[in-house]
This record gives C-alpha cells, structure tokens and sequence, in this order.
C-alpha cells in the first residue's frame, strides 16, 4: 500500500528551530524515509508517522543502512508531500566516501625510550596497530622522571598515561591493554608490557649490559614469537636504527612529529606569477585605488595556488613589474594588494632600507599592525634579526604600537656548555644575545646628526625598552601589547613553540626567526622542528605572514662561506 501522507500537523506543533534543524543535519536520512516502498515492513511505515523518527538520527541511518543492503526495493510514487521535500535532498554524488579501512594485518611497534621521552602522546599515533614495550624502557622512562626539563616533563607525562592506562576497569595487563579507553579513539591497537623473560641471542660484539642493546634482543625474540607478523623497532637514535638494520631486523623513525616530508618544500612565503600573466588575466582584472595602495581583483587559474598574506610578484625585462601581497581570496577570485617600498630612503626604518625583495617583503608584514605572527628563515646575513629590531624599535618608539620589545631564544650551545653563568636573569642570557648587541650597535649609528651625546642617550633609551628573558620562565605569562622577537626558533620543539605563542595578549606581535640549516637540538631536524611548524600550521592565516629571506646581504666573505662551506 502507498505511503501515508507526512505529518504535517504535528510537526507544526514544533517550533521552528526544531523543525529546521533535522532538514539541514540529516538530509539523506529524509529522503531515504520518505521513498520507501510497500515492499518496506509496516513497522516501518508505522514508526515513521511519529516525529521522534523524524528528528532521530540514529534511526534514519539504520533504516538508511538495511534498505541498502536489502537492494530488491524499488522506488514507486510517493505522495504530494512527500514531492516537496525530495528536491532538497542532496544526490548521492555528493556523499563524501569513507575513508577505507586499514585491511592487513595490524603490525607490533616496539618503542625506544627517547620516543616516549620526545612525545609523551606517542602511544596514541599508531591507529590500528599494537604496542609494545620492553621492561628496560620503564625502568629508563623512571631514570629520567626527576627535575624540571622538558625531558622529566614528558617522562611524568608518559609515566601518568602509562598508570591512566593500567587503571581502567577490566583492563587485563597479560592481553593488552586497549589505547582507545582513555578518549582517544583514533587509536585502535593495544598496549603490551614484557610481563616475562624473553630468550635471545645477540652477537657477542654488544655488550649485554647495555640498555639499547636489551631493547634490540628483545626485538629480535619478538620477531621470531610473533612471525609471520612483521615487529618493527621505532626509535629516534639513528646509531640504534643502523645496529637494528645490521641484525636484520626491521626499524623505523618516528614520524608523527614530521611535519614535512623529506621531499617536501617548505612554504616561502611568496610566489612568481607566470610570464603569461598578464595575457591570461589581464582581461577580468578589476582595479581601484585605496591610499597609497592599488588593489587588484584577478579571476584566472593561479588563484587555487594562492594563499592568505603570500606575497606575488612580476618580473619580466620591458614590463612593468608588480609586488602585492594576497588580501583576500574568495571562491575563483583574489585581491592583490601593493607594497610599501621600503628599499627608498625616505620610507626607510630606524635609519634602515631593504637591500632585496625578500627583505621589502619581510619589512611589510613586519610593520603591518594586522599581523600578529610573523615568521622569518633565512641563511646567515640575511637580516631577520635587524629588520626585526628595526620594525620594533620604530613601532615602540616612535608609533607607540607596542610598550616593549621582548627578546629571548633557545638557550643550545654550539660546542661545549660553558657552565652557570653568574647574575640575574638579563645578565645570565647576556651571552646568548650577541646578535641582539652587534645590530643594537648597527642601529645605533644610523642616526649621524646626534653626536656622541646624542647616541648615547639614544642607547640608553633603546636599552630601556628593551628586555632580555629566558624561556625557561614563560610557562604560565601573558604579554600585553608586547612586540616579542624570539630568535633562534629552529631548536624549539613543536610543543615548546606552542608554549611561546600561546603566551601572546591582546596587542602583542610576535616575531619567530631561525636558520632550519643550523639545528643543534638533539633529534631535531629540519622537517620536526618548532619553526617548520609553525610556518606549516599558520600559512594562510589572515593575521599571520611568512618569508624565506633568499640573500644574504652581511658581507661577501658571509655569503661565500655560506654556499661553499
């Protein structure tokens, strides 16, 4: 028998919240219950008079999901009603497919130490898959537990989702325990601890006593209780992975903290529109003046390449050449906005011009007040941290923007540590703020016209809005119209970068600059570093701008040594 007709009197008892909502969460839900058939049960018919199952998510699914499966039903003519709501339904094209799931067999990872050491949600990272851990990991993981550094941080953290973990109701500790108990769900394997005595056999060339020597036997003697099923060692030590590789057994880096693969290029901040560009564009181009500033609205292919504060530029012998930075992006359109040449004297920055494209770039998002995140790389000599101090002195100074300039940096020695330092805390991180002195001192001959007096005072100035802090002591600050530069960037941590920026007030800029070809954190490279992803994470970000300064622009011994040496 046909359908009934929908309930429309008592859905208009509802109000008209309630009858909105259903029609925009659960549109293949609706259409999947109005067009069923007589060959459909009348239990079903009969449910579906009812506006609970009209509104309930849970039940249109599951009839969704059986008349799939049942496949014989055909569609017949429904009612007038019915008519009314069908065209709103969206076709089944444009349903978005699940993500398959993984089909092989699930893999055992063996964790070393430093793993857990650097990323204390490690654990939650390996979705389906099973984890293992050999009893000297605990017993390192509790060596390392006292003090205040990042690595005793992270091996309390460790330690506590370890005990979380063993913890929870019915958990038996012999048949693993299940990951996803604590509210990650993402991970669907099982945690195993050594709960006995493995028997392996490793060259007498490794010393038995030897702790990662351990972890490697017991690798090996879960390779051969486990085959077929594939064991692999994950580890951050590269000498580990070779002997693990030299035993033959299978090994493997530690990924999740990557943010950029090996063969990929990290985001420069700007692009070079095409030689055709004004041939392929130039006829849907819209342009009006605003200020100083042209804007341009271009409608073509390159817009999809596009992202938020990129800068574009043209350069083409017999053309007029164009710089602008994207403003706005809206469907198939996006609006170009000119720079500020700062390379010209007369728009120079505490005495300070721009020697190349990349630097004008950098001074702009430097100097603009809408951009609240700034982040330069570069080579050695390319300016980041005078054009920095520049735009800051300028803006603190002179525009009264921000009260002060706030330094700090990674506090990791090139060679060997030389000891305590004796002082306060600006007299302890005096010796890691060379850089800051040599580009004060820079800054500080700019204005000729003083005299000796004059400079002077000007540096006792500068000096007093100034103020040097250790990143040791940020946790728990908030920075008030603040311009915060935090040099050396590329020896953070992804989580020791996201304490920095999180310390950020209403009115405070910060600025991040390193060379990712410089990193002396141990197991830190250049696809894992803090810097890299902070530059991946806030690309196209509407208040947040990024340049890789190209040329250095110190001295032509500087530039020569940096690409030979």
């Amino acid at each position: 028998m046909p359908l009934p007709t929908a309930p429309a009197k008592r859905a208009a008892l509802l109000s008209e919240q309630d009858y909105d909502v259903p029609a925009r969460n659960q549109p293949k839900a609706r259409k999947s219950e109005f067009a069923l058939t007589d060959h459909v049960s009348l239990e079903k018919t009969e449910s579906s008079k009812s506006p609970i199952a009209a509104t309930s998510a849970k039940v249109s699914a599951e009839r969704v999901e059986k008349v799939s499966v049942e496949g014989a039903v055909k569609t017949t003519r429904t009612s007038p009603a019915t008519r009314k709501i069908s065209p709103a339904t969206p076709t089944q094209a444009e349903v978005k497919p699940k993500k398959p799931k993984h089909t092989g067999p699930a893999k055992l990872f063996v964790l070393d130490t430093n793993v857990l050491l650097h990323d204390p949600m490690c654990l939650f990272r390996f979705e389906e898959h099973d984890i293992f851990l050999p009893m000297i990991v605990l017993e390192e993981l509790d060596a390392h537990k006292k003090g205040i550094t990042e690595v005793a941080r992270n091996a309390r953290q460790t330690s506590r989702t370890l005990d979380a973990l063993a913890g929870q109701q019915g958990s038996d500790i012999t048949t693993g325990l299940p990951l996803n108990t604590t509210g990650h769900r993402e991970a669907g394997g099982k945690l195993f601890f050594q709960t006995q005595l493995l028997n392996y056999t490793l060259p007498t060339s490794l010393p038995q006593g030897k702790a990662d020597n351990q972890i490697l036997g017991v690798v090996d003697a879960l390779r051969l209780q486990h085959a077929p099923r594939e064991v692999v060692l994950v580890s951050k030590d590269i000498n580990m992975r070779v002997k693990s590789r030299a035993l033959g057994l299978a090994t493997d880096d530690y990924q999740n903290d990557k943010t950029l693969e090996d063969g990929d290029l990290l985001y420069a901040g700007s692009i070079a529109l095409p030689s055709n560009f004004w041939i392929t564009h130039g006829k849907t181009v819209e342009s009006w003046q605003q200020g100083a500033h042209t804007f341009y609205r271009i409608t073509g292919p390159i817009v999809p390449n596009l992202l938020i504060n990129q800068f574009v530029y043209f350069e083409s012998p017999g053309e007029p050449s164009l710089y602008a930075r994207v403003t706005e992006i809206r469907g198939k359109t996006a609006v170009f906005k000119t720079l500020k040449d700062y390379t010209h004297l007369k728009n120079s920055v505490w005495g300070i011009t721009t020697r190349n494209r990349e630097q004008n770039f950098a001074m702009n998002i430097l100097m603009d007040p809408e951009i609240d995140f700034v982040t330069l790389t570069g080579t050695a000599g390319t300016g980041k941290t005078l054009m920095a101090l520049a735009a800051g002195l300028t803006q603190v100074l002179d525009d009264r923007r921000y009260t002060e300039i706030i330094v700090t940096r990674a506090t990791v020695s090139v060679g060997e540590d030389i000891g305590f330092l004796p002082g306060t805390e600006e007299e302890k991180m005096g010796p890691w703020m060379g850089a800051l002195d040599d580009n004060l001192e820079v800054l500080g001959k700019t204005e000729t016209s003083a005299g000796e007096w004059g400079r002077a005072a000007t540096s006792e100035l500068i000096r007093s809005r100034i103020k040097i802090k250790s990143m040791n002591f940020m946790r728990g600050r908030t920075f008030l119209n603040k311009y915060v530069i935090i040099d050396e960037a590329q020896n953070l941590t992804p989580k020791q970068m996201k304490t920095l920026i999180t310390r950020a007030g209403p009115g405070t800029k910060i600025i991040c600059m390193g060379n990712l070809a410089q990193i002396d954190t141990p197991y830190l490279t250049e696809g894992s570093s803090g810097l890299t992803f902070a530059v991946d994470k806030f690309k196209g970000w509407a208040h947040g701008g990024h340049i890789t300064l190209a040329r250095g622009e110190r001295s032509r011994l500087a530039d020569f040594a940096s690409e030979v040496l």
